[in-house]
């Protein structure tokens, strides 16, 4: 039987494309969905706190089910898995299209994001056993890890316009055409493949305890500001993820396939890797997260306007992957990982200087070096991790590693915008004890105070900005505790067969 190396050859370039294609969509969705909540805030007259958990819905099935779809895929075949999420996105779109309420809607993206979470481990495994030479597979797993950027960047640049010009139901039509568009590419050109022989078994029990940890972890981070983090709801929260996480562990380790292999985290190159991910990932989509927010609150700019500021950030991402990928093998990986952090992180530390006169280019310029240091990491941050795991268990690490980025990024959110409001709290006591105003009119006691909110405000995203650059750097730093065996990058990849 033809291996996926000698059927594969010719056509990896287009696997890669087709990967490529449903992580883009898949992400897309994500991010255009956040423009239409206002206009589905008033077609279902909801509050925006009702409305959020549109968004929430998604993130949550999302991240609890992203190790289950890894492990299916190493045991059941990556190709049957990876179509079945795709088919399952593309029906739960129409079905959000059709929407009628709130509580059809949530369900509804419950079930896309527990489809397109079989994305991210399914074609980082496709990706890794299509391209067997370790050097073309870094380069194939960077400029794929830039669709996740790219997806950001498009988001408000594709969804205002649809928006705008039709309604907030076409953000989910277009899924209909781009997905068979995308589910024929993965037809043709995804070759099926499987981990080594298992057992037939599944992992039902720890699937579900880590399903239930993840969920009252993630709604925590999500809602946690709004709750307040020290309300009931969030303790319940708290002691749930933990409880549920100790007795996953025990779980595991009497589980002959486990959901989560926890004999990687024996790997001190995994672990170590993981810590940069988190770091870093916590950081940049932390502070990113804030971006949007000072364009349209201090800069005037509307939805599309603030997505032009992020194409300079994906073309140096997409530049930036590449060239990346060619070092695999040529220089250490901590030292390519440490610098592109340090990078990443400089570029952080520079954001901090932007204020309501900033121009678009003083936005654009700080936010392409961070990308472009990001994107330079990341071909040796996924290689690493197909390097040092077994070949038959990819797929779950893969998914562990999606698994990290998710929660990082929710924790970022959480933690800068609960800084940021933090900080613009003590800013507005500060400035108002150490300010003094000579005029008795109302309309300059008005000026006084608006004067004195703006300014606490631009020194508030400037101070998280800078502690988001902190923790990048850290991450850099971390990076050097990254220790790649000799012969793990450059060590020939099984062969699978179908």
């Amino acid at each position: 039987m033809p291996t996926i190396a000698e059927r594969g050859s010719r056509w990896r370039w287009w696997v890669l494309g087709t990967v490529i294609f449903g992580t883009f969509l898949g992400r897309l969705d994500q991010t255009v969905v956040n423009l239409a909540l206002p206009k589905i805030i008033g077609d279902f007259s909801i509050s925006t706190s009702s409305a959020a958990w549109i968004s929430t819905a998604y993130i949550l099935a999302n991240a609890v089910f992203v190790p289950v779809w890894g492990k299916l895929g190493d045991t059941a075949g990556r190709k049957k898995v990876y179509l079945v999420g795709f088919v399952g996105f593309v029906a739960a779109s129409a079905l959000c299209a059709i929407a009628w309420n709130l509580d059809s809607m949530i369900v509804f993206r419950v079930i896309q994001g527990f489809a397109v979470s079989a994305d991210y481990p399914t074609a980082m495994a496709i990706i890794a056993v299509t391209f067997l030479d370790h050097r073309e597979r870094a380069q194939a797993l960077g400029i794929w890890s830039a669709a996740f950027a790219v997806a950001s960047v498009f988001g408000p640049l594709i969804g205002g316009p649809l928006i705008d010009v039709f309604s907030w139901r076409s953000v989910f039509l277009i899924n209909i055409p781009l997905g068979l568009i995308g589910l024929f590419l993965a037809v043709k050109f995804i070759h099926e493949s499987v981990g080594e022989k298992r057992a037939a078994t599944f992992d039902w029990w720890g699937s579900a305890t880590l399903a239930a940890a993840l969920a009252a972890l993630t709604l925590v981070l999500d809602e946690g500001q709004s709750w307040g983090w020290l309300s009931l709801a969030s303790i319940v929260c708290y002691v749930s993820a933990a409880v549920l996480a100790v007795v996953f562990i025990a779980i595991e380790k009497r589980q002959s396939e486990p959901i989560v292999n926890l004999e990687f985290f024996k790997i001190g190159t995994f672990v170590s890797t993981l810590v940069n991910n988190f770091l870093v990932f916590m950081g940049l989509i932390g502070a990113m997260f804030l971006i949007p927010l000072f364009a349209e609150l201090f800069l005037g700019y509307d939805a599309t306007q603030t997505g032009y500021l992020f194409i300079p950030l994906a073309l140096a991402l997409m530049v930036a992957a590449p060239l990346g990928g060619r070092l695999v093998g040529k220089v250490k990986p901590s030292q390519v990982i440490f610098a592109s952090t340090f990078v990443a992180g400089l570029g952080m530390f520079l954001l901090a200087a932007i204020d309501p006169r900033s121009t678009a280019l003083q936005i654009s310029i700080p936010m392409s070096i961070m990308a472009f240091g990001l994107g330079f990491g990341m071909p040796q941050r996924t290689s690493i991790i197909a390097a040092v795991v077994p070949h038959k268990d990819i797929g779950e690490a893969s998914a562990i590693l999606a698994l990290v980025r998710n929660i990082s990024g929710a924790f970022g959110v959480a933690i800068f915008t609960t800084l940021l409001q933090h900080t613009i709290n003590v800013n507005v006591l500060t400035l108002a004890q150490n300010s003094t105003l000579r005029s008795a009119s109302p309309q300059a006691m008005q000026q006084f105070i608006s004067l004195i909110t703006l300014k606490a405000q631009v020194a508030g995203y400037a101070f998280v900005f800078e502690v988001a650059g902190l923790v990048v750097m850290i991450g850099a730093f971390a990076a050097l505790l990254i220790k790649v065996p000799k012969d793990a990058l450059s060590h020939a990849s099984a062969v699978i067969v179908e």
